[in-house]
């Protein structure tokens, strides 16, 4: 017995009723021979850990743009958090973690420079419109490469949790797995409690600022507050896997506060004086890259050029700017914008 089969004969012995097997995945789009050692949703998570996008996501904005100090978020940290708590709700569930890691190491790779500031300039650039997790999926199925293929080939179930993690409206789409439901509830939990800790330490919000309605039911520090919600969602979901509609969710008086707590997020931070003020900037900097591409895609990759010739100009420029670190950004508009002199440099030509 290969070593990857008594792997997922150890899936179909203990893990729960719930649980989704990695035997019994829908596949990739394209068929591939088994791994010998890996299963399907442990080789997943490997392709995304070697990835370019992945690797990107350490220089992309979680929610201020080149902020100083190293003790901030950046959109590679977040992906960990999100991660370590979803796998800690994943093992009491006992669900399977291998494909919660694959999805939660995955959902971002699609995120822009400059966090929802440039989302939201290529929203409005896009004439399709522009959602970072719908783009995380055409990063994984198009625009990375693998084995001289257009995209990763992962597995259906991994890209379905990708492209159902974002919003938190009461009526979206739920992932088809409770694994890709967990990272939903997951990304909410990890990026409401590390934002309020960055924008604490950054000097625009102090803990007495917020409504002591949502401190009071869920904790007056990062650390209670994510075990409350942590806690809460095991709980709730144990019970919920004991009837005929099983679901990952908050009981309804920690997910209100959770929200309200959201809220106050996006009013007094997201949508903030910084923060508009970085995102009146970074809408510059993208814009004027958008259209110089445009004006020279030879000026991109081969990968892109090749987009444009398939799918429009419009799409490969914004894939490319998209993948973008928010330092190769600001790099790239310094080098076509920014006046620099031509003339060679006096001192490494002059002979004493």
């Amino acid at each position: 017995m290969a070593i990857r089969e008594e792997i997922e004969s150890r899936e179909a012995a203990f893990l729960g009723e719930y649980a989704t097997l990695s035997i019994n995945s829908v596949g990739r789009e394209r068929v591939e021979e088994p791994d010998p050692v890996r299963t399907c949703f442990m080789l997943d998570r490997d392709r995304v850990v070697h990835s370019k996008s992945f690797r990107r996501l350490k220089h992309k904005t979680q929610v201020f743009i080149a902020p100083p100090g190293d003790h901030y978020r950046s959109r590679l940290t977040h992906t960990l958090e999100v991660g370590q708590i979803a796998r800690t709700i994943g093992a009491a569930l006992n669900l399977n973690n291998d494909l919660i890691e694959a999805i939660a190491l995955a959902h971002d790779v699609g995120h822009t420079p400059f966090a929802h500031s440039g989302e939201q300039v290529l929203n409005q650039l896009l004439s399709a419109g522009f959602r970072h997790n719908e783009n995380s999926i055409r990063v994984l199925t198009r625009v990375e490469q693998h084995k001289g293929h257009n995209g990763l080939n992962l597995s259906k179930e991994v890209l379905d949790g990708i492209l159902h993690h974002s919003g938190y409206g009461t009526n979206e789409p739920q992932a088809s797995t409770l694994e890709g439901q967990v990272i939903r509830l997951s990304d909410k939990i990890a990026y409401v409690q590390h934002d309020i800790d960055d924008s604490i330490r950054a000097g625009l919000l102090t803990l007495e600022q917020i409504p002591a309605e949502y401190l009071s039911i869920l904790g007056d520090t990062h650390s209670k507050r994510i075990a409350t919600l942590v806690i809460d969602t095991i709980e709730y979901s144990k019970k919920s896997m004991q009837t005929n509609n099983p679901r990952v969710s908050l009981s309804p008086p920690i997910d209100k506060a959770l929200r309200g707590l959201r809220e106050f997020m996006f009013e007094n931070i997201y949508r903030g004086p910084v923060c508009q003020a970085e995102r009146t900037r970074a809408a510059f900097i993208i814009e004027h890259l958008f259209e110089f591409y445009s004006r020279h895609p030879e000026k991109m990759g081969p990968v892109y050029c090749g987009i444009a010739n398939e799918e429009g100009l419009e799409r490969a420029v914004g894939d490319y700017i998209s993948g973008m670190s928010d330092a190769y950004c600001v790099a790239q508009f310094r080098e076509l914008y920014i006046p620099h002199s031509f003339v060679p440099d006096a001192f490494k030509i002059y002979e004493f």
